[in-house]
């Protein structure tokens, strides 16, 4: 069990970040707000049972901070900073499969079933996606629609694409406005 959550704030071309971090590794990351911006952190802790309260900390956050910085520069495809995950073992499974989607391209929901062997579980696929706690880093900005359309983004569809662009260039901006 962790013994510290600490949490750091950091500015982004998609606006503020929270990121938040146990000894073992980076386990959230919030689309952050002005106002209230710990309060959802906190949510987090006690549905995920950590029992402590986060405290700030840049220090324990930085190597995910500078990580961070060099993919909106440009300069990172992939990242190593170590992670923990705190979910169902299906939650988990879903958001490992995320990680293996390559920088630059897209899969669909419906991909990320079958790759887990769920066929069936499309719906359950997005309830996930959508619980991911550590976007960017877990690129569930990735995955879209079965016709390529950009559905459902918990930073809201503005950053999705905003993430896809910078990845994909800028020929994905005008492709997915079709």
């Amino acid at each position: 069990m962790a013994k510290e959550l600490g949490y750091t704030m950091m500015d982004s071309p998609i606006g503020p970040l929270l990121l938040a971090s146990t000894e073992e590794g980076l386990c959230y990351i919030q689309f952050a707000n002005e106002q209230d911006e710990l309060a959802p952190l906190v949510r987090w802790c006690k549905k995920t049972f950590l029992g402590i309260t986060p405290t700030s900390n840049d220090a324990i956050n930085e190597s995910a901070k500078i990580q961070l910085e060099e993919y909106f520069a440009g300069k990172r495809k992939t990242f190593d900073v170590p992670t923990v995950l705190y979910g169902t073992p299906f939650q988990k499974a879903v958001w490992n499969e995320l990680s293996n989607i390559p920088y630059g391209e897209t899969c669909s929901y419906k991909d990320i079933a079958l790759a887990i062997g769920a066929a069936k579980a499309v719906r359950a696929i997005g309830g996930a996606n959508n619980r991911n706690p550590i976007p960017v880093i877990i690129p569930c900005h990735r995955v879209v629609g079965s016709n390529g359309a950009l559905v459902g983004y918990g930073g809201g569809i503005s950053i999705k694409k905003y993430l896809l662009s910078l990845e994909e260039g800028p020929l994905f901006a005008h492709a997915s406005s079709k």
